[in-house]
């Protein structure tokens, strides 16, 4: 860890019932990465943490259709979302899950600081049982007809078409997934979390200092509160999940809605134990200056604008040392919108999906993260073709960024085997000299605005500039009449290049460190991500963990030292032929 500013990355918890696709990489997980590495680069002390949703209805769901136990699905499911966010390089401090000790023990503790302090009260309330299942239903087991658009495969707690959230009894023509039969209405008692109590202290959070928002996010949660916050169950009817710490509710569980979410103060509690510095995640939480943010999709808004605020303000001084010390509430939600697949939403649930896995199998992980970049859904809805990815990695990654890399260093290792000694810099030497270093800036102040498009579109933007540059220089011409020209123009490429290679790193880590290190770089760019197996408690469970001890990238433009050695390069990136299309397509319709 660095001595910099506290930057906590919160990551959205994927439920655990079915793979990540490409709707969740561009809604959470890049955006999130690109954030972390950038800041990591800068010297500033990041903690990045996220992990499986286990307890949520989806997987319960998905185990009763399977007819495995809940533990055995998500346990599934979550070592593969360790394999396959370490390929496409998310690097999580702790991507860890929701079934461990720390968390239950956490989330526990929340809900009883919330109730010694008032802020949760019983009450009954109607919800729908199966006569043929006889159990209640929680709200995923329900579907019907959305009350606002008139949707008819809406969940019983959100539409998937609207984005709105529902209470499952307002469904028209309701029914129950596992079998079809109609439900039944049933009296049944719960906590309930008071939002309207509440309501004051997160309006006056809302309308505090909220300048760098996304319009669409600020607006969206201000309305939501302004509408009137009503009191929401935080304990439900299941058998599955976190049991609720008073005498009584034995066979009810903590609404995962409410338990997901202390997920990101659970991690990183975790986090800290496993680094043996058991108190250090109070840096972050704790500390007014520390900066939090939180990457999730925008059906997720209301839980992290709204409902966690309102949490983080009701639990008051927990775990505090100084008493008027209150968690921190988020810096900013920067929820990014949906990206659809050639016009239809990506579901999991519904199988309308590229998963991450098989994407893996068959393209580079930073093939995939750019073209995920460049349409990322930031602040609106997007698609994913399979024709424009191929014409964006043909047509931009390969042709502007990895042919003037590959070539350029090919050429340069080939005839001096090092970074040349330049002679007298010309006007235009000088002028692509100044334009790199002067990147540093723009493309930054674009990931600290968490604007991310734009800022892999500036770092783009300085490749072709170097190939116009190679275009009026011509090396390769020059070689033939004057060495001493050649070696100048490869010496001023090359700073340029090695500038690029930093400020591609939080897009394409992998192809950055190859470039690194093919430019005679030993220290590698970025830490290490690998997969442990987590002792606690007498259970054992797996995480994926980063350790940035050995790494040594940063956020500045440095020159190359004539007389480098330089390693023979292999190309960055390969290009795809166009039948990839059809192949996709036929896939996707198989």
């Amino acid at each position: 860890m660095s001595n910099g500013k506290k930057i906590l990355v919160s990551v959205a918890w994927p439920y655990a019932n079915g793979d990540l696709h490409v709707g969740h990489l561009a809604g959470a997980y890049l955006p999130a990465d690109i954030f972390a590495r950038y800041h990591r680069l800068v010297g500033n002390d990041v903690l990045m943490v996220s992990g499986s949703d286990t307890h949520g209805t989806p997987v319960n769901l998905a185990a009763d259709q399977e007819g495995v136990s809940p533990r055995e699905l998500f346990e599934r499911y979550h070592h593969r979302f360790l394999e396959s966010q370490r390929e496409i390089g998310i690097s999580y401090n702790l991507f860890t899950h929701t079934d461990t000790p720390n968390h239950h023990r956490v989330s526990q503790d929340m809900f009883l600081a919330l109730l010694n302090n008032g802020y949760l009260y019983k009450e009954s309330q109607q919800q729908f049982y199966s006569e043929t299942l006889g159990r209640f239903l929680p709200d995923r087991y329900v579907e019907g007809v959305c009350p606002f658009c008139g949707y008819e495969e809406a969940r019983g707690d959100q539409c998937d078409n609207c984005g709105k959230i529902l209470d499952a009894l307002d469904l028209g023509n309701p029914r129950t997934k596992i079998d079809g039969s109609v439900p039944v209405i049933r009296e049944t008692e719960h906590f309930f979390i008071d939002l309207a109590k509440l309501q004051p202290f997160v309006e006056a959070y809302l309308e505090d200092n909220k300048e760098d928002w996304r319009p669409a996010v600020l607006k969206f949660s201000r309305n939501y509160v302004k509408g009137g916050l009503k009191g929401r169950p935080i304990t439900r009817d299941i058998d599955w999940g976190i049991p609720v710490p008073v005498p009584g509710y034995e066979d009810k569980r903590l609404y995962v809605w409410f338990e997901a979410v202390i997920g990101y103060l659970s991690a990183s509690i975790e986090e800290a134990a496993l680094r043996g510095d058991p108190e250090s995640w109070k840096a972050w939480w704790y500390e007014p200056a520390a900066e939090t943010y939180y990457f999730i999709g925008k059906d997720n808004i209301v839980f992290h604008t709204v409902m966690w605020p309102a949490e983080l303000i009701g639990v008051e001084n927990l775990y505090a040392q100084d008493p008027d010390q209150r968690l921190n509430l988020p810096t900013d939600v920067p929820a990014n919108e949906f990206m659809n697949l050639a016009g239809a939403q990506f579901s999991k649930s519904r199988g309308h999906m590229i998963s991450l896995p098989d994407l893996l199998s068959r393209y580079d992980a930073d093939a995939i993260r750019y073209y995920v970049t460049v349409v990322m859904p930031e602040t609106s809805d997007s698609d994913f073709f399979w024709d424009d990815f191929v014409q964006r990695n043909n047509g931009e990654l390969v042709a502007v960024w990895g042919n003037l890399a590959h070539r350029v260093l090919s050429f340069t290792h080939r005839h001096f085997g090092e970074v040349p000694e330049p002679g007298e810099l010309s006007e235009v030497d000088v002028e692509l000299l100044e334009r790199s270093k002067a990147a540093f800036e723009t493309v930054g102040e674009h990931l600290r605005a968490r604007r991310f498009r734009s800022g892999l579109g500036e770092a783009l933007a300085l490749a072709r500039e170097a190939n116009r540059y190679l275009e009026v220089k011509s090396p390769w011409t020059q070689i033939k009449a004057d060495r001493a020209a050649a070696a100048t123009s490869l010496y001023v490429v090359l700073q340029a290049i090695n500038a690029l290679k930093v400020l591609l790193a939080p897009f394409l880590p992998f192809s950055s460190q190859a470039l690194h290190s093919s430019l005679g770089y030993e220290q590698p760019l970025f830490g290490a991500q690998r997969i442990e197996t987590i002792e606690s408690e007498g259970r054992t469970h797996k995480a994926l963990r980063y350790d940035d001890s050995q790494a040594g990238g940063q956020w500045t433009f440095e020159t190359l030292p004539s007389g480098r050695a330089l390693q023979k390069p292999e190309p960055l990136f390969k290009k795809l032929d166009d039948s990839v299309v059809e192949e996709e397509l036929a896939r996707l319709e198989a």
